[in-house]
């Protein structure tokens, strides 16, 4: 089996976007994914994320999407958006090779963390990250992550602040 691992390229978007619509059915949200191929290719080209991509048989078959992120604690860290292989081909190490990748890819941007979340229920995920001596950052500390939606961002009665 040769896996190919290269960075992603614009014209790779369409395959990107499949693979997240992928995971979205996995962790029960096939909703959720609101973002176009053309948003896609938007954010990819400005440079807001990039990804590696696994090729076998001249199919994208998993990839990993990542950006740059500044902790005021920590300084630069690298956050894995999102991590997925194609279920028929899990369990044949193209999943390392893709988080080894990214760590590559951390390492070489001079982060000094790497971060993503994952679903509690996910158990398979848990012992990969736990294999690879990830720390579950919920038993260090007591933060809770919160977000803003698209409707809220825009809601008529969110004022800037001070004009700006």
């Amino acid at each position: 089996m040769d896996v190919v691992l290269r960075k992603v390229t614009v014209e790779d978007m369409e395959d990107v976007h499949q693979l997240v619509i992928g995971l979205a059915i996995y962790e029960n949200e096939p909703e959720a994914v609101t973002a176009t191929l053309d948003d896609y290719k938007a954010a990819f080209e400005e440079g807001i994320f990039d990804a590696i991509v696994a090729i076998l048989d001249s199919k994208i078959v998993g990839m990993v999407l990542y950006y740059m992120t500044f902790s005021t604690w920590k300084g630069k860290c690298m956050y894995l958006e999102d991590f997925y292989v194609v279920p028929e081909y899990r369990n044949m190490g193209i999943g390392q090779q893709l988080f080894q990748a990214y760590i590559d890819e951390t390492k070489k941007a001079g982060a000094k963390q790497a971060k993503w979340q994952i679903l509690d229920w996910n158990e398979p995920a848990l012992g990969f990250y736990h294999k690879n001596e990830a720390i579950i950052e919920k038993k260090l500390v007591e933060w809770q992550t919160l977000f803003l939606n698209d409707y809220t961002l825009h809601a008529s009665d969110i004022q800037s602040a001070n004009g700006l």
